[in-house]
């Protein structure tokens, strides 16, 4: 769900590469990186917030002015904190709610993850949300990667409904666990799709989709870009002490999706 490198976990926005039937999803969280990524080749967006805790809920205001500017499919993520994946009443309230005003708005599919204390999928939570997002598509996010069993939970996503499930293979990154992925594409065998992502980048790209067989993968391909600003305070920072700078932006690059494009064709 989360990863913000070159091809991104977790979810922010989202983007997808085609290439034949390979499909590239970028996470993004703007509109520039939105419109950059569809410019690079990408098939699908996932669409978030604050990827500095792995994607949350982005605003309907991003989803309306993102849908204006790009033609490929929009995915949202509900997310409504960063931390764990064990929600309040009220938290799935909001979820519920986020839903709702996404899909009257355009989404054209959502991203959700809910796990139970003991690292469990939460199927009561999931069915609930799936039945809200009905008839969108719904990815389950990379909550897969701190389930206690992700081989039993495979199968109770199968069984829910879910069409597909993003995850670094429950490792600090996509090629750290790619021997679970692979283990999870062959258990999946064509029910569910098993989308890498997390540390993903055009340096080792191939070697994941060589070591997987994955048809679809998970980036968010983005460069660092220094603030138009020209008077700065520099004594003042709008976050917490690990927080993004304040005149540093990153987006998306499109030259890095066309790379990861191009090596996803050789590659397949």
């Amino acid at each position: 769900m989360f990863d913000f490198v070159a091809c991104c976990q977790s979810p922010l926005h989202t983007v997808f590469i085609m290439a034949d039937d390979f499909l590239m999803e970028v996470c993004v969280d703007s509109v520039e990186s939105a419109v950059n990524a569809e410019r690079g080749g990408a098939g699908r967006l996932e669409l978030c917030s604050s990827l500095l805790e792995g994607g949350l809920t982005p605003s309907l205001g991003l989803l309306l002015v993102v849908k204006q500017y790009v033609k490929i499919p929009v995915f949202v993520m509900i997310r409504p904190r960063g931390g764990d994946f064990l929600y309040s009443e009220q938290e799935v309230e909001v979820m519920r709610k986020d839903i709702e005003l996404m899909k009257s708005h355009g989404a054209d599919g959502l991203v959700l993850g809910a796990l139970t204390e003991d690292g469990r999928v939460d199927t009561e939570l999931c069915t609930d949300l799936l039945v809200a997002a009905r008839p969108l598509p719904v990815t389950f996010h990379r909550a897969f990667d701190m389930v206690d069993d992700p081989i039993m939970a495979l199968e109770t996503l199968v069984s829910l409904g879910f069409q597909r499930v993003l995850t670094s293979g429950c490792d600090s990154s996509a090629l750290e666990g790619l021997p679970l992925i692979k283990r999870i594409i062959d258990q999946a065998k064509d029910r569910i799709v098993i989308m890498p992502g997390g540390g993903i980048t055009e340096r080792n790209l191939q070697r994941i989709l060589e070591g997987s067989g994955a048809q679809e993968c998970h980036c968010s391909a983005r460069s660092s870009r220094d603030s138009a600003m020209k008077f700065r305070n520099t004594c003042v920072t709008m976050g917490a002490a690990l927080s993004a700078p304040e005149y540093g932006l990153k987006v998306a690059d499109v030259g890095k999706i066309r790379t990861l494009n191009a090596i996803a064709k050789n590659t397949l």
